[in-house]
């Protein structure tokens, strides 16, 4: 029997955990986030899961955001969990945007509008679907994750028990699919790192080593310089 709760009971338990936050009165204005992007393979799911745990703040791996997405009701719902400081955030920050992105994309309104809400609310971790390119860069910090193409493979023999023809093929798979779902949306490159405050090249290095780093960071900077503009 599967013991990991439904997507709609961890939906429910974050709604019910912004309501709460809500009643906060000393709320601070700003509460940033991490957007983590990530090449298949380099362990960027890893990562993401142990800067939410030693951060305390909350995880929204892709598949999540993705399902909220699709989904028009628990949209409107957790969008509906804003009080009146963070709906006049998500506002400016959908306003700022309509310029740049493809509103004629509907699933493109969704998305933004989800991933929005959740950098409203802030100190969490966000995976993949083009976060980084959404939230504004003075309220997240950009983290790409990346390893040389065989160490990626590698990873994914060992992770799956795979051959090392089946994990080829899965990488080389999803890597195309994150490179065109950045390029179709938002017109850039996955990979370029001028899109990014910090790249880690996991070659090297350990998910314990490359989470202290991006701690490191997270908790150095200055956050609080950020003004909203006001009525």
């Amino acid at each position: 029997m599967d013991s990991h709760p439904s997507f709609e009971t961890l939906i429910e338990d974050q709604i019910h955990k912004w309501q709460i936050e809500q009643g906060k009165k000393y709320k601070n204005p700003l509460r940033p986030v991490i957007t983590l992007s990530r090449l298949p393979g380099a362990y960027g799911g890893e990562l993401a899961k142990k800067l939410s745990e030693d951060l305390h703040i909350d995880l929204f791996d892709q598949e999540i955001v993705e399902q909220i997405s699709q989904n028009a009701h628990i949209s409107k719902r957790i969008v509906e969990t804003l009080d009146d400081q963070d709906r006049s955030i998500f506002d400016e920050w959908i306003a700022a945007l309509g310029e740049d992105h493809m509103w004629s994309y509907e699933y493109l309104q969704q998305l933004t509008s989800v991933i929005a809400v959740i950098g409203a609310h802030g100190y969490a971790v966000i995976v993949g679907r083009g976060a980084g390119f959404i939230l504004p860069k003075t309220v997240s910090l950009r983290v790409l994750v990346t390893a040389p193409l065989e160490k990626r493979i590698r990873n994914i023999m060992k992770t799956f028990s795979v051959s090392e023809a089946e994990a080829r093929r899965n990488v080389m798979k999803v890597e195309s699919e994150r490179r065109a779902f950045i390029r179709q949306y938002f017109h850039a490159d996955l990979t370029d790192p001028v899109n990014y405050d910090v790249v880690i090249n996991m070659e090297n290095i350990d998910v314990e080593a490359a989470a202290a780093t991006v701690k490191e960071l997270f908790n150095a900077r200055n956050w609080y310089h950020f003004q909203m503009s006001q009525e």
